[in-house]
């Protein structure tokens, strides 16, 4: 079973609806878990910038954060696993600069997202290239385009 919670604290023509980000979520999850809880936080620049200096220690809003739980069990009926943050301005602007819509870049750090809350990184380059890898497999499988061309 799969629970995926969408919070929109911002409003936006530019953001995809909730279904668009359940199905970029399952993508994920069920590819990797066989249950999952998870919320999908949608918000401004002020509350992600808190949020990037309190846990990261960084100044600034970022595109998204994973906030990871525990890494579920196989058998466990609806483990809680985390929470991710995106940021809408950030997003905004970065589909401006990579030349990609925002939904594309949205569906981009959903995945990479949860991800993290799964176990994946990106601290060393072999962690960086499987990683990168799995969010391309599963972006296509979604009909999306290679997010690192």
């Amino acid at each position: 079973m799969y629970e995926i919670t969408i919070q929109r604290q911002v409003k936006s023509d530019a953001l995809p609806s909730p279904a668009r980000f359940r199905r970029w979520a399952l993508a994920v999850l069920k590819a990797h878990v066989f249950a999952a809880e998870i919320t999908i936080r949608i918000t401004d620049a002020i509350e992600m910038a808190e949020l990037n200096q309190k846990w990261r220690h960084k100044k600034g809003p970022t595109n998204v954060l994973s906030f990871p739980l525990e890494v579920p069990k196989k058998g466990e009926k609806s483990p809680l696993i985390g929470d991710i943050v995106i940021c809408l301005e950030v997003i905004l602007r970065e589909a401006a600069e990579q030349h990609k819509t925002p939904e594309t870049h949205f569906a981009h750090m959903v995945v990479h997202g949860i991800l993290h809350l799964i176990g994946f990184d990106h601290e060393n380059t072999s962690d960086a290239e499987t990683m990168e890898a799995e969010e391309i497999h599963i972006l296509k499988t979604l009909g999306f385009k290679n997010p690192y061309q």
